[in-house]
Formats: C-alpha cells, structure tokens, sequence
C-alpha cells in the first residue's frame, strides 16, 4: 500500500480553481507546493471538489481500485446532490490511468492508510452489506489493498459521512493521531470501547489533538486532522480560532521528521469547512 508519506504528486479538482467559492485556498496550496517544486495537477470531468472521495485507492506504483463510489449522501431526490456525484471513470480516462475495478461500495475519505493496514469506519459493512458479510469483506478488502490488517472503528455518527478521515491519522506504521474530541463530547462508553478496543487489539498505539481553550469550537476544530500529507509536505488547516495554534504545535511534534526541516504549514480552510471538507478532502495524492 502506498502510505500519504510516499506520495509526490497532488491532484486537485479543476472546480477549485474555476469556482470563485474556492480560488483563496486553491491559490493558498498551489503556492506552498509551487515553493517546494511538489507537482500539482488538475481533474477534469469533476462534479465536486472533493476528490479523495471519489479517486481511486493507489497500492502499488501501477495498481489503483477503483471503487463503486455510490455513497448515500448522494442518492437524495434534490437535484443539486445528484447532479453533485462525480463519475471516477470518467476522470480516470481523462488521465489515461488504468484502474482495477472492485464492486466495493467505498469512498476515499473513509480509508486511511500505512503501508500495511487500513482503518476504515464500520459504515463499509452497510454500504455493502448485500454483497458481503464481515468476514468475506474484509477479507476482500485485504487481497484488494494488499496489506495485512484491515482495522475497523466506529461511525462517529455526528459526521454524516461516515469517514475516518476527520477521526484518524497514521503517524508511522504503529501510531496513529486522533482527535481527542472522543473523550472531551458525551460519546457512549460502548463506542469509546470500540474505537479504542480496535486500535489495542491491532497493535496500534496513539497520541491525542486535544485543545486547551475555554470555548472550543467544535464546528471547526474537527478538521485538523484532515490535513494533506505527502512525502516532503504536510499542510495543516487553520481557521482564525483559538485553536489553531495548539493543533498545529501539536502536529509539529507528532511530524518531526517533516518539522525539523519546516516542512509544516497552515492553510485557512474556511471556504471548504463550511461545507464539511479540509485539505485531505479536497486532495488526491500519488506516488509516480
């Protein structure tokens, strides 16, 4: 599997920069890497900016899974959710990438990865439960990803979504970063000890985002941790709070590798937070 910290190139949709909601934070990324020779390119054929949802799972230097990118959010009868739904073949051909097609109901916010495991909410069961049981799904899911442990938390179902990608982050292969909000809000002692259970039973340590503020603000603070991570590069959302400042010291310390050489930025996200993405969302990264 190919880990955030190998990849080299990031992609992003063409909508962030043609669509005035999104040219500050599309201008904000593209200088940063610009500054860092970090190549960034543009997909066409998008219906939305949020392209690690619908891009394809790169595991090896030429293996991509192509999902079934079907997620119900998007199946509502109002039109602009429909219209909304982005067709990955359809980008991928515009690359000349060749996929491996998988009938896995799947979006790309909800896998996180290392080079040998990957952590996923347990909305994959639902989302295919017609085709699949546990057992055969994970272990479709294993052969697919090519790596040995498949780690199932909980869906935090304050977040529609049903992605990890605002829950969890890979610091190296047996740590992981999370946010501490499931300890400060009122989360039942059941998902606490099925978010923690699984994370101990896998082998997997972890270190927390916590926030020392009087007010914090739960509306944005979440999005921390979706931040964009590649081989030379991590940029960490900030949002003009009071938060900021620890999340980003805190991230400093858990990247050394990337801080010692300050190869760690901010980037205001209020233009995508406010409809609930940050830069992992909004980013599609490879390894070529």
């Amino acid at each position: 599997m190919i880990a955030d910290n190998k990849t080299n190139i990031v992609y992003l949709s063409e909508l962030l920069r043609s669509d005035i909601r999104y040219t500050k934070t599309c201008n904000e990324i593209t200088t940063i890497l610009d500054s860092f020779q970090i190549p960034c390119k543009f997909l066409e054929n998008t219906n939305d900016i949020w392209a690690r949802d619908y891009m394809p799972i790169q595991v090896s230097e030429n293996k991509f899974i192509e999902y079934r990118y079907d997620p119900d959010y998007l199946q509502g009868l109002k039109p602009d959710e429909r219209d909304s739904k982005t067709y990955p073949d359809l980008v991928c051909e515009s690359l000349n990438f060749k996929t491996v097609k998988s009938n896995i109901i799947l979006d790309g916010g909800n896998v996180i990865k290392s080079s040998n495991c990957v952590i996923l909410t347990d909305k994959i069961f639902k989302e295919n439960e017609k085709h699949y049981d546990r057992t055969q799904l994970i272990d479709k899911l294993k052969e697919l990803f090519e790596v040995d442990k498949i780690v199932i938390i909980p869906w935090d179902k304050s977040e529609p979504y049903g992605h990890a990608d605002g829950m969890i982050r890979f610091i190296d292969n047996s740590t992981v970063l999370i946010n501490g909000y499931f300890r400060d809000r009122e989360y039942s002692k059941r998902f606490q000890k099925e978010f923690f259970g699984s994370l101990e039973l896998n082998g997997l340590k972890y270190k927390e985002l916590t926030y020392n503020v009087p007010n914090p603000n739960e509306d944005l603070n979440w999005a921390y941790i979706n931040f964009l991570q590649t081989k030379d590069l991590i940029l960490v959302p900030k949002f003009g709070i009071e938060e900021d400042e620890q999340a980003y010291e805190q991230i400093k310390n858990s990247f050394s590798e990337y801080s010692n050489q300050n190869r760690i930025f901010q980037v205001n996200m209020n233009e995508t937070a406010k409809y609930d993405g940050a830069l992992n969302c909004i980013t599609w990264t490879v390894m070529e």
